[in-house]
């Protein structure tokens, strides 16, 4: 793909978006970290149910660190892998104390050094929470940025580094939450709904989807307010 239709691509889910934002809800940096540690193989919706909860009685490295792994697990136990989880939570938060102040460390080799934070997790918290223009690589990321053609790989780091290499500047920041919502709900993983996304004529997937009859309209008898005999 040239850089100009990568730059058309961006420009047209700008439009669409112009804010884009992370799905999961949180309101300081920690609350992100722990929020994105819990929606590994987790859907947003599922991460938020339980952390709105969670965060009403604990939301600091401390308070979690009081409630201890059974304490933090019997609040997401509705979330895959939450024991898991809850384990990794509480050993980030004793590290968190004891090595940052209780602060959200904002260097991604610092990041990479807590329980079940791996490099997704920390370029996510890296750019949301910290504004860094980096790039957080899933399963929606890498789907879109191959079929599409914007940035092959074989691997998650190297569909990053083409991303970081090819998207132009000015989109970096917002890259992968445009991305993320595309694959999401647009550009899906079993059948990706082409006939209705806005950079289909941009997109180097040869194979388009086309609409299913219920999107395509009744059939034209019937459109024209008359039935066959």
């Amino acid at each position: 793909m040239n850089p100009a239709r990568r730059a058309a691509i961006f420009a047209r889910l700008k439009a669409l978006n112009p804010r884009p934002a992370t799905e999961l809800e949180f309101g300081t940096p920690f609350e992100l970290l722990v929020a994105v540690i819990l929606s590994a193989q987790a859907t947003d919706r599922s991460v938020n149910l339980a952390t709105r909860e969670l965060f009403r009685v604990a939301r600091t490295p401390a308070a979690i660190t009081a409630l201890g792994v059974e304490g933090l697990a019997e609040y997401v136990h509705t979330i895959g892998l939450y024991r898991s989880k809850a384990k990794h939570i509480v050993q980030t938060c004793v590290i968190l104390l004891a090595a940052h102040g209780g602060e959200v460390p904002r260097t991604r080799e610092a990041l990479e050094r807590l329980p079940g934070v791996g490099r997704k997790t920390a370029n996510v918290v890296l750019n949301v929470a910290f504004g860094e223009p980096v790039i957080a690589v899933d399963t929606h990321v890498f789907r879109v940025a191959n079929r599409t053609g914007l940035a092959t790989g074989r691997t998650p780091l190297e569909v990053e580094h083409r991303l970081m290499r090819f998207v132009p500047r000015q989109y970096l920041h917002d890259c992968h939450h445009w991305l993320i919502l595309h694959g999401r709900y647009i550009c899906k993983a079993p059948r990706p709904e082409c006939w209705r996304c806005p950079i289909a004529d941009l997109c180097d997937h040869r194979f388009k989807t086309p609409a299913p009859a219920a999107a395509r309209g009744a059939p034209a008898a019937r459109r024209r307010g008359g039935a066959r005999p």
